[in-house]
């Protein structure tokens, strides 16, 4: 199987945010033992214990010296661990997830590509996932996480972002469909007498949701034999199928 996907921009900015943010954790983490070395490894904070009959402002220094040598090696290593943690954190949840089929690519044949993130020649529209085989295209996408939706609308539904918005997107299943039409009008384009059968699945576990006749609902684990139950498109042969793969190549 083939697995054609687009390169996602680098945002250098947040890039250099992430490695400032595990640079100056690292030091602060570096600082922590320098410090809880010379605290409890050198016997520094003795200098500073009253002896005898000490005045008052020994008392106070010495106190306050004390409590800023226990403290300090326990501050920093928070900090420098919290610095690190966010920093790695964030590289981690950065990281693009396998979509749907290309977790379960292995299980096709040859002549099945995948292509992820396609933007559509109009601009209009960022397809997640489209799949080419001898069926075809199947349109994949897949519902936001079932804890982030707020309203399940009959066309639309409310999302919250990670950073807590609310945003409202069209109903997945009826995006999922338009969005196949439209990827069945692009293929189309430039052979007139040919047109390329494109199915639509939307993949989740939302039990609010139901297929509808122009879009399956299909479970991750059914990624695989939803595909491989599309009927073969005889008329959608090889060069069709190479020429497709090229039409959708070049929008990458």
């Amino acid at each position: 199987m083939q697995v054609i996907a687009s390169e996602r921009p680098v945002d250098r900015a947040a890039s250099a945010a992430v490695l400032r943010a595990f640079l100056v954790g690292a030091i602060l983490l570096v600082g922590a033992f320098f410090f809880a070395y010379l605290v409890f490894g050198t016997g520094l904070l003795t200098v500073f214990t009253p002896v005898g009959r000490a005045s008052t402002p020994q008392l106070v220094v010495g106190a306050l010296i004390w409590t800023v040598g226990l403290i300090a090696p326990a501050a920093y290593g928070i900090v420098g661990l919290f610095r690190v943690g966010s920093a790695v954190e964030h590289v981690a949840t950065s990281r693009p997830r396998p979509t749907p089929a290309v977790r379960f690519g292995g299980s096709m044949t040859d002549d099945h590509a995948v292509a992820t993130r396609v933007r559509l020649p109009d601009g209009s529209r960022i397809v997640p996932e489209i799949v080419i085989g001898p069926f075809g295209a199947a349109v994949i996408e897949e519902l936001p996480p079932i804890g982030a939706v707020v309203n399940r609308g009959p066309r639309s539904w409310d999302v919250r972002l990670a950073d807590g918005k609310i945003h409202m997107i069209d109903h997945p299943m009826e995006r999922a469909t338009r969005d196949a039409e439209r990827v069945r009008t692009w293929f189309g384009g430039e052979d007139s007498d040919h047109v390329v059968k494109v199915y639509a699945a939307v993949v989740g576990s939302d039990p609010n949701v139901q297929r509808t006749g122009a879009c399956a609902y299909i479970t991750a684990e059914q990624v695989g034999p939803w595909l491989r139950s599309l009927p073969i498109q005889r008329s959608f042969d090889t060069d069709r199928r190479e020429r497709v793969i090229r039409l959708v190549r070049s929008t990458l």
